[in-house]
């Protein structure tokens, strides 16, 4: 069966070889070229290309000597920059030859983009250009040259570092060597080594062409590397929009090589993922994501994404979920990940309030937001809302479980219907968007990430505290045990201690064993407190976004929260002696 279902293929001879080219969706829509990689065929891009169908015209072509595409004779000098530029040419003109095409390159398909999207002929022929695990060689070879004209401690280390990730560049170079692993032990545990390595999922790709494919593409490396590196181009500048994504965890590529690149394409958009090199196989909903909103820009007249955020290129296009959205921390945490340009659903129990936030998401920089109403602790509702999720937005990347309530009084207090109350919502509340949406995230099998807001009191013990203090120790052990068992999913879990925040948390909670008027009493007071210790859910929000970023499993914030983890940890005997006594809340 073949990868690229219900695509129309056509031939375009160029230069004495024959391209076979793919073409899925609307011919009437913009045209998004994508080029595949080393040792890939266009098949890589099977995932994306079905996802973008619905919205472009989707062309790929095999490079030549790969896939059902025609390789030179002779092989020697049949793989120049120059002549996969004459290809992609001869591509566009047969696919889109009235309007310009939008280029995504990937790996080897980036390298040659960079090409196309840089020489004056073909001006006017790209109306932008996505690139991913690929450089410019020119880029490339200004950028070793500057480390090696003013070398520093930092410069160096940078040039150490990609010279051993280029370690397989080397072996390329050697005569008659790839071809002969390719064809022999290499080509047959490949696809097992991606699937182990890169987390790609094993489902017909790579094709059967893959050693034929990877003897042939050995070429592009001793064709182009060494003479582009000496001498590279000094006009090499972008003459349409770049979008740069750059897998974090890449093997073959730092992420050091983009520095400067605005030098060279002035209208960039950075990007960056928390993924390996095989991104179009490994994330196709974040890329397809990605280039759908660069190229509807492009085409609006927009050169730049709008979000501002400090962490735009992490989060942009992304899908956000955040419970207890409605106000204090989940409020801010709804705008913060808006900000960054991710897509945000709001969900609250308070149906006004979920609307509101994810108006102002809107406002702030997400490029969609939604509002959805529910109730946290009731299994049936959330199920609901998991289905409606994944079938109308899509599966969720990023899980904030923040909904929670306040609950103080000494445990003998504490009835059984109120620990049901508090745990239903602050635990159960937790599990059921874990289970739920984790499960799909697993599915799904493209990694993401999971946070659940705890507190400083799920460590630091407290007499009127035990009913809330248990409900958040369970969800940090609850966080910590769910980070241990998703990690070789490449999903992250994060547990937030915030400390003293000032939100409307504390006016709405319940005490336990005091009537009505000593409870609103009890209330303001906490409230008073809170609002004079003035620190904001804003940089909670910070906190958890950097958490994600950064894949941090326990994140005290505040700095009595980080102080009593510390204590907790140090110094458990001074801890116990100030739980006796009496908190804020």
């Amino acid at each position: 069966m073949s990868l690229l279902e219900g695509a129309r293929e056509r031939r375009v001879r160029t230069g004495g070889v024959e391209l076979c080219v793919a073409e899925l969706g609307d011919p009437g829509q913009p045209t998004v070229v994508l080029v595949h990689g080393y040792p890939d065929s266009k098949e890589v891009w099977a995932q994306v290309a079905a996802r973008l169908a619905d919205r472009f015209h989707v062309v790929l072509y095999d490079v030549r000597g790969h896939g059902r595409s025609t390789a030179p004779k002779p092989l020697r000098g049949g793989f120049t920059l120059e002549k996969l530029t004459d290809d992609f040419l001869a591509v566009a003109d047969a696919v889109s030859p009235d309007r310009p095409v939008h280029l995504v390159g990937h790996d080897w398909g980036s390298v040659q983009a960079w090409e196309f999207v840089t020489v004056p002929r073909t001006e006017g022929r790209i109306a932008s250009f996505t690139s991913m695990s690929g450089p410019s060689l020119d880029h490339l070879g200004h950028w070793i040259a500057g480390r090696l004209r003013r070398p520093t401690p930092r410069r160096a280390g940078q040039l150490l570092g990609q010279s051993a990730k280029s370690w397989y560049v080397y072996l390329l170079h050697t005569p008659g060597l790839p071809e002969l692993a390719w064809r022999g032990p290499l080509g047959k545990v490949w696809p097992r080594l991606l699937e182990r390595a890169e987390k790609v999922p094993a489902d017909g790709y790579p094709t059967s062409s893959l050693r034929t494919d990877a003897a042939h593409g050995a070429w592009l490396y001793r064709d182009n590397v060494r003479a582009r590196l000496r001498r590279p181009r000094t006009d090499a500048y972008a003459h349409a929009p770049v979008q740069l994504i750059t897998p974090l965890g890449d093997a073959f590529l730092s992420e050091k090589l983009c520095d400067g690149l605005e030098q060279w394409a002035p209208q960039l958009t950075r990007r960056t993922l928390p993924a390996k090199h095989w991104v179009p196989r490994s994330r196709p909903d974040q890329l397809s994501a990605w280039i759908t909103e660069f190229v509807t820009s492009v085409e609006g007249g927009r050169t730049a994404v709008r979000a501002s955020g400090k962490y735009a290129d992490r989060f942009g296009g992304q899908l956000v979920l955040v419970t207890g959205a409605g106000s204090g921390i989940g409020r801010a945490t709804a705008f913060a990940f808006a900000e960054a340009g991710a897509r945000v659903v709001a969900v609250d129990r308070d149906t006004e309030s979920a609307a509101r936030t994810a108006e102002l998401s809107r406002l702030v920089g997400a490029p969609e937001a939604w509002a959805e109403t529910v109730d946290v602790s009731d299994e049936q509702a959330m199920e609901k809302l998991a289905d409606k999720v994944a079938s109308e937005y899509g599966v969720v990347d990023v899980l904030v479980n923040n909904a929670g309530i306040g609950l103080g009084g000494s445990f003998l207090d504490t009835t059984t219907e109120d620990w049901k109350r508090v745990l239903d919502v602050n635990l159960w509340g937790v599990i059921h968007g874990c289970r739920l949406f984790g499960k799909q995230m697993v599915e799904r099998g493209q990694g993401g990430h999971i946070v659940n807001t705890a507190s400083a009191a799920a460590y630091q013990p407290s007499k009127a505290l035990s009913a809330y203090g248990t409900s958040k120790a369970a969800v940090l052990m609850l966080s910590e045990s769910l980070r241990a068992e998703l990690a070789g999913r490449g999903i992250g879990v994060s547990a937030i201690c915030p400390g003293f925040v000032n939100t409307n948390i504390t006016s709405t909670a319940r005490f336990a064993g005091v009537d009505a008027d000593e409870e609103k009493r009890r209330q303001k007071r906490t409230a008073r407190l809170y609002g004079l210790r003035n620190y904001p859910p804003e940089k909670v929000a910070d906190a958890i976004l950097r958490a994600v970023v950064r894949n941090q499993a326990v994140v005290p914030v505040t700095p009595e929260a980080r102080g009593a983890r510390v204590m907790a940890r140090w110094a458990p005997k001074a801890l116990r002696a100030i739980a006796r006594l009496e908190p804020p809340l």
